[in-house]
């Protein structure tokens, strides 16, 4: 069988980098250096807007690689139609988990796979209910995971997790921002040999 392509994490983030690792198949990561509030601006609902920055995201390195297989990822919370961004700071992260709390929610993980072939994009969505929270443990799971990047403003991969009742998803990786079994699908599909 013939090599498959060089491959690219478009990311910076150490979850999806330490998820990718887990295949055992080599890559490196690059920053895609995508400004995001342009897609954010066009109001788009929460499934397209995660598809269209993961393709972005993918797009931007391919086009600096075209020789190379190139994974772009995003995650959108939402809520009753409303996105949650990234907070930002303690003040609107706390707002966030007072909104959630006790209710249920989407995020959506979109990842988009650019090769010489086109770009191939999928989308996961994942079905929250969070608990109910008082101010004190907002408070204190603040302090404790400062989730200030993180949209819906909680690290599930930390922390997060106990602030939850129940979570539904068809890959539990998904909620760390890159859905593994199929990830793995489409690269098995183009010659990488997982396992």
């Amino acid at each position: 069988m013939a090599h498959p392509l060089p491959l690219i994490l478009a990311s910076t983030s150490k979850y999806r980098r330490e998820l990718l690792e887990r295949l055992q198949i080599p890559f490196t990561c690059q920053s895609p250096g995508v400004d995001e509030s342009r897609w954010k601006e066009q109001r788009l609902e929460a499934s397209r807007l995660a598809q269209e920055l993961a393709t972005a995201k993918s797009q931007a390195v391919w086009q600096k690689h075209p020789d190379s297989i190139v994974i772009g990822s995003d995650q959108v919370a939402e809520i009753s139609g409303e996105i949650l961004d990234k907070p930002g700071d303690f003040d609107r992260a706390a707002q966030q988990l007072q909104r959630l709390a006790g209710q249920t929610h989407s995020l959506w993980t979109a990842v988009a796979i650019s090769s010489p072939q086109g770009c191939e994009l999928f989308l996961d969505q994942t079905i929250l209910t969070m608990r109910s929270l008082t101010q004190d443990e907002i408070h204190r799971y603040l302090v404790a995971d400062k989730p200030f990047d993180c949209a819906g403003s909680y690290k599930l991969e930390s922390l997060g997790i106990s602030l939850f009742e129940k979570i539904i998803s068809a890959d539990q990786t998904a909620i760390i921002g890159l859905p593994l079994m199929a990830t793995a699908h489409h690269l098995r599909r183009r010659g990488y040999q997982i396992p």
